[in-house]
């Protein structure tokens, strides 16, 4: 079970740190190439029609389609570099904050553990923590997989020393406001729900099997549905302003619009691009979360089964000596 469960023994503070880093690891290089669509759908002004002769991507399979035959299989996997370092440090940072937050909450409050609010308001603030952590590796990320051809960064070293000397160091941070109204919601709705549906199982099938995995793969994967299409559009507003000023964008959606903030962002796609601009990129964005938060949850507790049996074996092995 994600999170502290009195009633067990728990994974220390570095095991926490090493299943997240681990999950968060596997995920990233299964899941690269959605995120890179996903990306490529958030930045483009332009109707995500077929219908619009301006518009370089309109669905999931003909934007993979176009990738792969103008930049090879290898565009797929933009930005991992900086990625794998984001999603291995996210993991490292979020569950050993979580899971010590629900021991804390368990232990000075009167609220169990496993409360679904508890796992809300520590998954919440667990994801902040780990987003400030790592920013400026997301911000690289979404340049490179964000860039077509020809490259205007050559490796994330290139990025890393003409983002500082061009735009300075605040580049690094841009859309944190964002990302942080964003992330508290969608990661609490992440492991609340996950929580509620993990519960729900154990009363449906309430015996221990050779599913569990499976379960555990189930329910990340809902919760993941639920909560990217709740706080959908703050990741969008995120990605448009952390390509600001990134003049190699234009050249691959046709224009991309100069924002000043986080107001002037929202209003811009309101007055031009409607509501549903709010919403591009759902699509692969919704599969991309189902299928990331499903893994991340599978992995962790794999993860963290496997180093509880290790440690019992461990255990059970000086104990006969």
């Amino acid at each position: 079970m994600v999170g502290y469960d009195p009633g067990s023994s728990c994974v220390s503070t570095a095991e926490a740190a090493a299943a997240g880093s681990a999950s968060g690891f596997v995920t990233r290089l299964l899941i690269s190439p959605l995120d890179v669509i996903k990306i490529r759908f958030q930045l483009q002004i332009e109707q995500l029609s077929s219908k619009n002769p301006g518009a370089k991507y309109h669905s999931i399979l003909q934007a993979a389609r176009r990738i792969f035959w103008e930049e090879g299989l290898v565009a797929f996997w933009k930005g991992h570099v900086p990625a794998q370092l984001l999603s291995v440090g996210y993991g490292a940072v979020q569950f050993m904050v979580f899971e010590n937050m629900t021991q804390l909450a368990h232990n000075i409050t009167s609220y169990s553990a496993r409360d679904s609010l508890v796992h809300f308001t520590c998954g919440g603030l667990s994801a902040c923590t780990a987003t400030v952590a790592v920013q400026p590796l997301d911000t690289l990320r979404t340049r490179l997989a964000a860039q077509g051809e020809p490259k205007i960064y050559q490796n994330l070293r290139h990025a890393v020393v003409t983002m500082y000397q061009t735009e300075g160091p605040r580049t690094f941070y841009r859309g944190l406001t964002p990302t942080i109204i964003a992330v508290f919601p969608n990661a609490g709705l992440q492991f609340s729900f996950y929580n509620i549906l993990q519960q729900f199982s154990e009363w449906v099938i309430p015996a221990e099997g050779k599913g569990g995995n499976v379960k555990n793969l189930v329910c990340g994967s809902c919760a993941g549905i639920i909560s990217k299409t709740l706080t959908y559009p703050f990741d969008l507003f995120k990605k448009r302003l952390q390509v600001r000023g990134f003049e190699q964008a234009r050249a691959a959606f046709g224009q991309v619009r100069v924002y000043s903030g986080l107001l002037d962002c929202i209003r811009q796609i309101m007055r031009e691009e409607g509501p549903g601009g709010f919403f591009k990129g759902l699509s692969p964005s919704l599969l991309k979360a189902a299928v990331s938060t499903g893994l991340t949850f599978f992995w962790y507790e794999l993860f963290c089964s496997l180093l509880c049996s290790l440690k019992t074996t461990d255990s059970i092995a000086r104990k006969e000596r």
